[in-house]
């Protein structure tokens, strides 16, 4: 049976709002605490995080993010009541969409798709 990955992306008007990568960064930050720590993690730059969080905070009626200022020992970001809620949705609707596996559609198109893809034209003599 062929692998089934289906990316889910939410979007407000021509931004994503939410999407896979999105999701994961809110995790990082909700674990490390700051916007800063989840890139590290993430192995993202911090300008790429903090313009991921922005785009979120934009797109939802409610910030999903909150910061505060600070220094080494103060500060940081917490994912917001209202992002924890936002996440456990956008969580749960990958969790029933992953196991979707045994849906017609999928075994139909499992069953014409070939285990790996015939050689390339340009790879030919």
């Amino acid at each position: 049976m062929q692998r089934l990955k289906l990316k889910i992306q939410l979007y407000c008007d021509n931004e994503i709002a939410m999407g896979p990568g999105k999701a994961d960064l809110l995790d990082a930050i909700a674990r490390e605490g700051s916007i800063s720590a989840a890139a590290r993690a993430m192995d993202m730059s911090y300008r790429r995080a903090w313009l991921l969080v922005d785009t979120m905070n934009r797109c939802w009626r409610e910030p999903l993010v909150e910061t505060s200022p600070g220094n080494a020992r103060s500060g940081g970001a917490r994912v917001t009541e209202f992002g924890t809620a936002v996440l456990h949705h956008y969580r749960a609707l990958q969790a029933r969409l992953q196991g979707t596996s045994d849906c017609p559609d999928h075994t139909a198109l499992a069953k014409a798709m070939l285990s790996q893809p015939k050689a390339s034209q340009k790879d030919l003599p």
